[in-house]
């Protein structure tokens, strides 16, 4: 009996997708991991350090500082822009004229270059002629601040101009994951006498599950990798306490011609990221 020829015309169909894999995804990695080793500018010769990059990373006060406002950002978005979207979502899932143009509206946002959302938010903020100041002027109420130039109020003004703009794609999910609710068992629970409120708490919200897995895991990402928003407002100032871990990766890579020192902390965001959404989704998956 003749053995059996092997086809390989499936690794072929492979190929391009594996090739891209590798060039996109595996090489970049891999090369950073080796550039953290190393010590210089990234223009000329690099000397490697070891583990030297590593073990100075975890005795930099403001990478601590960094971290802890990257878990407070992450806490706030989580909280706060979740419920928001969440809240949007429900009373743009009701039938009422013009809502077409009210989801468009608290979508349009989304789409703004972040850069751009920080420049808004600038002239808002402005102490002078801002709009938030001379709300409260032309009421009487003296509470003028300096939102982004204090150390005090800056990184809670970050995260409201952040806000602004993050509500619209986790609405447009919770909106997506509403809809897709069965009428039948809202119908059901109705005629077993729940409520509006028993309704969405037992019914409505459990059935959401999957889109609650999603939306969180994107606004944990892009909490993790804030960037835009910070460098345009504040540049992680004042004295560091807006600082994040992506705009302190940059200033060293960029600012400061120490890639190597960039890279390390772009590998230890890298596996932050990777501690916090692998176990999450593993859990979550495992209970569908």
């Amino acid at each position: 009996m003749k053995a059996k020829k092997k086809d390989y015309s499936a690794y072929a169909f492979m190929l391009p997708a594996l090739i891209i894999y590798l060039s996109v995804i595996i090489f970049p990695v891999g090369y950073s991991l080796y550039i953290s080793l190393h010590s210089g500018t990234g223009v000329g010769g690099m000397r490697f350090v070891g583990l030297t990059n590593y073990i100075t990373l975890f005795q930099d006060k403001i990478f601590y500082i960094a971290l802890k406002n990257n878990l407070i950002w992450i806490f706030l978005t989580v909280c706060v822009t979740m419920t928001v979207a969440l809240a949007l979502a429900v009373l743009l899932n009701h039938k009422f004229r013009g809502r077409t143009f009210f989801r468009a509206f608290f979508y349009f946002p989304c789409v703004v270059a972040g850069i751009a959302v920080a420049l808004i938010w600038r002239w808002i903020y402005n102490p002078n002629i801002g709009f938030i100041n001379e709300f409260f002027r032309a009421i009487g109420v003296d509470f003028s601040q300096t939102w982004i130039s204090s150390e005090k109020t800056a990184l809670i003004a970050l995260f409201v101009a952040a806000l602004w703009q993050a509500i619209g794609q986790p609405m447009i999910l919770f909106l997506a994951g509403l809809q897709a609710v069965s009428v039948d068992v809202l119908e059901a629970a109705s005629i077993d006498g729940a409520n509006a409120v028993q309704k969405f708490f037992r019914v409505t919200l459990p059935l959401m599950k999957d889109t609650f897995i999603m939306v969180i895991a994107i606004l944990v990402i892009s909490a993790m990798k804030v960037y835009d928003i910070v460098k345009g407002l504040t540049d992680g100032g004042p004295n560091n306490a807006t600082q994040m871990l992506s705009t302190y990766m940059y200033s060293q890579a960029f600012d400061y011609n120490n890639v190597g020192y960039g890279t390390t902390i772009a590998i230890v965001m890298v596996l932050i990221m990777l501690i916090v959404i692998i176990p999450y989704l593993s859990f979550t998956t495992k209970n569908n």
